[in-house]
């Protein structure tokens, strides 16, 4: 299994490749502190029997890395040492937006109080997959 990351300050979205190609929204897990965070993402990983990370590198619009992106590689680069499970970085521009906009549109127009990082998540691992076919 593979499990795509979307990493805020707040919090982190979670969503899982099966196996079968089926990509869906596995959880979302509120920052407290940044080891209590990489503790539970380590726990996702190893309850999916996760073999490959994807995070989402939020890089600015004209492809330049600021401190969110930064952030994320840190996070990142700490991930793959305390799981040993490789981690890669991809470009997820925009993918916020996009998880809204589908939020929105499977609520009909009503707003919703799910958190949409799981959803965002399974968009940067979407888009990874487009660039990495199977």
């Amino acid at each position: 299994m593979i499990i795509g990351v979307d990493f805020g300050r707040k919090r982190i979205g979670l969503a899982v490749l099966h196996d079968d190609g089926l990509v869906l929204p596995l959880t979302t897990i509120t920052q407290h502190s940044r080891r209590a965070s990489l503790e539970a993402v380590a726990r996702q990983m190893t309850e999916a029997g996760c073999r490959q990370v994807i995070c989402g590198l939020p890089l600015n619009m004209d492809g330049t890395a600021g401190p969110s992106a930064r952030a994320v590689e840190r996070f990142a680069a700490e991930l793959q040492l305390i799981t040993g499970v490789t981690v890669a970085l991809h470009d997820e521009r925009l993918s916020s937006f996009e998880a809204r906009a589908r939020m929105q549109e499977l609520s009909r127009g009503k707003r919703r109080k799910t958190p949409d990082d799981a959803v965002a998540a399974c968009i940067i691992l979407e888009s990874w997959l487009q660039q990495h076919p199977r």
